[in-house]
């Protein structure tokens, strides 16, 4: 009998050994839980809020929306047709693209650099997939894409906006 009190004994403690050693482990377990929330939300904080590099860039963003001019000049590219990066087969977009700038001088460089504007957008173009083009949004993205294309290749002119005359995906 005396053993068997020893037994219970010693079995009563090992389960508030193991009791306690719980609740250090539950205790761990939120400390940590913890720390990875703080972490996650001072995260958050900072890709939301951003630190200097993103106030840099909004003030970049800016500088590149360009005021609508008083006056327009358009200047209207040759048609683009191009196979389009498609696993189920051939696809195409035809595009008639019409380049709107601010004053005569720009549109007189947009004729030096044509070459290199149309260039730009046949390998920009060949590049996208149907699902790309897909919806008002689509066509949006296209049109920023070919814009900042255009200003790029027609430096310093200055393209204001591109205007679609045709946009057909076939």
């Amino acid at each position: 009998m005396a053993e068997e009190k020893d037994q219970v004994t010693e079995a009563g403690t090992e389960g508030e050994g193991q009791e306690g050693g719980g609740k250090k482990k539950l205790v761990i377990i939120l400390v940590v839980g913890l720390l990875v929330v703080c972490i996650a939300a001072a995260a958050g904080f900072y890709f939301l809020k951003g630190g200097d590099d993103h106030a840099a860039e909004e003030a970049h963003v800016a500088e590149d929306v360009a005021p609508m001019p008083t006056e327009s000049h358009y200047f209207e590219l040759p048609d683009l047709t191009v196979n389009l990066a498609s696993a189920g087969g051939n696809r195409f977009l035809r595009l008639k693209v019409v380049l709107e700038v601010g004053s005569a001088e720009d549109l007189a460089r947009l004729e030096q650099v044509r070459p290199r504007i149309v260039d730009d957008f046949q390998v920009y173009l060949r590049e996208l997939r149907p699902e790309d083009l897909r919806g008002s949004a689509g066509s949006y993205r296209l049109r920023h894409d070919l814009l900042l294309r255009a200003n790029q290749a027609a430096q310093p002119a200055r393209v204001v906006n591109v205007l679609f005359k045709e946009f057909l995906v076939q």
